[in-house]
């Protein structure tokens, strides 16, 4: 859905491009990385307390702030005419990267989450919806969308992220699985309570899933039609 908007960014962001000059695009690209980096270990580290509320404020920002410097590779490289091969296989590398790690260090989190296999497995189902579009590619028809875009999936954690936050700086507990449903659980990826972490995990995992489907079944279409 939010890839929609690439267009709009483009024309927004033109000016910040053009003064950036001939700034090599990976040094951009490598700094969004290390920007991520950090945030991931602010997320991991966070407690449920008042200032664990706050690194995970600051991990939403540098994340955000990454992105920003990761979407800005791209349009200075093509500003630039030195968009190729290798800039679009080290941004998507970088992109799978931070994916990966961002799950990862949100299953990390003991204070919000109980076990930490979820974010392990919501980043293989995440990866999972990523390969089927790089997938398609590979076989000749082109990157294949639909499903959550990663877009999608980036503003929703962090929308996660910050009930997350509010809950740690109000001290306010989620809400256990047991009182919804016995199996929701399993829906939570065995995690026995439902908050913004476990949810912005729940929904990166069932999201592959169904990114998956959807590109498969549309890779399958062309394939055979």
């Amino acid at each position: 859905m939010f890839e929609k908007f690439r267009e709009t960014w483009t024309k927004a962001t033109e000016p910040i491009v053009v003064k950036m000059g001939n700034l090599d695009p990976s040094i951009l690209t490598w700094t969004s990385l290390v920007i991520a980096i950090v945030a991931f270990v602010l997320l991991a580290e966070a407690k449920f307390d008042e200032t664990g509320g706050l690194m995970i404020i600051g991990g939403i920002v540098l994340i955000i702030v990454a992105g920003i410097f990761d979407a800005l590779d791209g349009a200075l490289a093509r500003h630039q005419g030195t968009d190729g091969p290798y800039g679009d296989f080290l941004d998507h590398t970088i992109d799978r990267v931070v994916d990966v790690g961002l799950l990862v260090a949100l299953g990390m989190n003991a204070a919000f989450v109980d076990d930490m296999s979820s974010g392990s497995m919501a980043a293989l189902l995440t990866l999972m919806g990523s390969y089927m579009g790089t997938q398609a590619q590979s076989v000749g028809l082109g990157r294949i969308y639909g499903g959550f875009s990663r877009a999608d999936r980036l503003v929703i954690t962090m929308i996660g992220l910050l009930a997350a936050a509010i809950q740690a700086i109000t001290d306010t507990a989620g809400i256990s699985s047991n009182s919804i449903h016995e199996y929701f659980d399993w829906i939570i990826l065995g995690n026995s309570e439902l908050n913004g972490i476990t949810f912005a995990i729940a929904f990166s995992a069932w999201g592959g899933v169904y990114t998956f489907i959807i590109r498969f079944l549309k890779t399958r279409k062309g394939l055979l039609g």
